[in-house]
């Protein structure tokens, strides 16, 4: 395959895995305003959309098959984007299903008596979208010190989480009455905390793609390439 018809494929790639972000950012969206604003309407629309994603996620998985028959024709650079790409892709396509189990969360939630409105909730819930979107125009614009700097922001998810589980756990055992609607919150913010731990993930592949070096699971995944030479 000559240079121009291998470089338009990786540019259709790169514009899908736009799209499928666009689609995760906007169901996670829906999904949330869905529970905070109590909109049966915008939980239906994130499970009926869930089909989009996943047809979306099975024609980048052909794109990059298609593109690894060539990889001895790929620059080095677009051979690993190509390799994140496959690796990114399900996780992207993940977050969008914990979109949808968010959004069936809401529809039970809206059949119950609202619980009082928990603080932390909507700011995990900012964190988290924040986390995300910035974790996909890190993984489009190959910015590794974007995905470092995002990757700092999972531990403030963690302490969010943490801090919701206890409220919605002493809530329970104080009154029974509230042990559904409870539960379904408990389920909800788990289903965040996971959000926010793919975001945490794809950010580590971008940093892959940029430097290719692996950060995953490493003590200096947020600190920049910089202060990692002078230690």
């Amino acid at each position: 395959m000559d240079a121009f018809a291998l470089d338009a494929r990786v540019q259709r790639l790169r514009d899908k895995v736009l799209l499928l972000g666009g689609q995760s950012e906007d169901s996670l969206s829906r999904a949330l305003g869905a529970l905070i604003r109590r909109s049966s309407t915008l939980a239906e629309q994130v499970i009926q959309g869930d089909d989009a994603i996943d047809s979306v996620e099975s024609e980048i998985d052909e794109m990059c098959a298609e593109l690894l028959v060539n990889a001895a024709e790929l620059s080095q650079a677009d051979l690993r984007f190509v390799i994140g790409v496959i690796r990114t892709a399900p996780m992207i396509e993940r977050i969008a299903d914990h979109a949808v189990n968010i959004a069936r969360h809401a529809l039970r939630l809206n059949d119950e008596p609202e619980l009082r409105p928990y603080v932390a909730l909507p700011q995990m819930a900012s964190l988290v979208q924040k986390m995300l979107a910035d974790a996909l125009d890190a993984l489009t614009q190959g910015d590794a010190a974007k995905a470092r700097q995002t990757i700092r922001f999972d531990d403030k998810v963690d302490v969010l989480y943490r801090r919701l589980f206890g409220e919605l756990t002493n809530v329970m055992v104080k009154d029974s009455s509230v042990v559904i609607r409870a539960t379904e919150l408990l389920f909800v913010i788990k289903h965040l905390e996971r959000i926010a731990d793919y975001a945490t993930n794809i950010c580590e592949q971008v940093v892959y793609l940029a430097e290719g070096r692996a950060i995953k699971h490493t003590a200096d995944a947020w600190q920049s390439g910089d202060s990692e030479s002078e230690s």
